[in-house]
């Protein structure tokens, strides 16, 4: 695995000094992983004018927890002394190093901290590296893609296995806590992000925080979890009736929701706009009248972090690649009432290799629990 990070280094490295930075210091944890293998609490990476001088520097001595990942076992490592700010010390390490400027990552530091790393070093220009690594981090590998697949694989058996339960007298919180222990059970590092179980008039909720509400008959539920495996996350999200035949009106919104979530899962295609993704799916939630109560996005990427790049919205910008995770998920939610949200992560394929490979395989049928 060094070379893969390495290659990772050496691609940001060539595209700082295009834009006229030799040197480049990452802080933001997911893209320190991404360049490292690992990304230890407080650890910062220089990514210096050549290989030899990048370095991974640490306020303590990394304590090999699973949850922060597996370093680069090449990849050189400084631990400070007497609590020292990494960031500070690199900036100091890129002039030894002989930059003149240092791309660093603005969205991620503090105007304090920043201002302390120009005061170590003010002859050399802090230039912005804006969203460099988020981008290089968009078009997975097939290792990473494999460790997706896992995680969607543990988050299908999690769900299933609730769905054989009885949960009629059961609150949101109490299902939101047992997911997430069959998550552990079944291999996953943890969750992916906080599970959302909604019911009732809850249900359809996007990011719905888990309540004391008990499942009663009839209830529309709506689950949406993912698991954590070795830093990458994925997402899924189902609705279900609960121990009743459905209601018209439920059969009738479910229906729309799932042909809106299957036109947007059909039309990711490499080179696809993400804005047209977005509008497969919502053209047909609006021609349903649903144009105020559908989500704001139909979807996103996935990966080191549960909600990355690309964005699937009316207004995003670009196109798809092959080997890009992502989420789609439409859902409308009527106050009141409740509502439905079907969610899945799938990988963009070209059309000869199968088309979109979707990682969440639970049933998608309305069920009756």
């Amino acid at each position: 695995m060094s070379e893969v990070y390495a290659d990772r280094r050496v691609r940001l490295r060539d595209r700082c000094a295009a834009a006229g930075s030799p040197a480049a210091l990452v802080s933001r944890p997911a893209n320190v992983r991404y360049l490292a293998g690992g990304s230890p609490p407080g650890a910062v990476l220089l990514v210096g004018p050549e290989p030899d001088a990048d370095v991974l520097l640490c306020p303590v001595a990394p304590g090999g927890e699973p949850a922060d990942g597996r370093l680069d076992e090449l990849l050189r490592q400084q631990v400070l002394s007497a609590g020292g700010d990494p960031a500070v010390a690199a900036v100091g390490l890129a002039r030894l190093a002989g930059a003149d400027a240092l791309a660093v990552e603005e969205h991620d530091l503090t105007v304090a901290r920043h201002r302390a790393m120009g005061s170590v070093a003010p002859g050399l220009h802090l230039a912005d590296l804006a969203c460099a690594v988020e981008q290089l981090r968009i078009v997975k590998d097939e290792d990473e893609i494999a460790c997706l697949r896992i995680a969607a694989e543990i988050a299908d058996q999690a769900l299933g296995e609730l769905l054989e339960s009885i949960l009629v007298g059961r609150t949101e919180r109490h299902l939101a806590l047992e997911l997430e222990r069959r998550l552990v059970d079944h291999g996953a590092d943890g969750a992916a992000f906080p599970t959302s179980v909604a019911t009732g008039p809850h249900s359809g909720r996007r990011g719905h925080r888990p309540t004391d509400r008990r499942v009663e008959e009839g209830d529309f539920l709506s689950v949406c979890l993912g698991a954590d495996y070795r830093g990458y996350r994925c997402e899924i999200g189902r609705t279900f009736v609960i121990g009743t035949t459905p209601a018209d009106w439920q059969i009738e919104l479910y229906e729309l929701v799932f042909a809106a979530q299957r036109a947007g899962r059909e039309s990711l295609a490499p080179g696809a706009g993400y804005r047209d993704v977005d509008r497969a799916a919502r053209q047909i939630l609006d021609a349903a009248g649903h144009a105020e109560a559908a989500v704001p996005l139909t979807g996103h990427g996935v990966g080191l972090e549960i909600d990355e790049d690309p964005q699937l919205s009316p207004s995003a910008m670009g196109k798809l690649d092959a080997c890009v995770p992502v989420t789609v998920e439409p859902g409308v939610h009527l106050p009141g009432r409740g509502g439905v949200r079907i969610d899945d992560t799938l990988v963009v394929r070209q059309e000869a290799d199968g088309g979109p490979e979707l990682l969440t395989i639970t049933t998608k049928e309305l069920l009756a629990l």
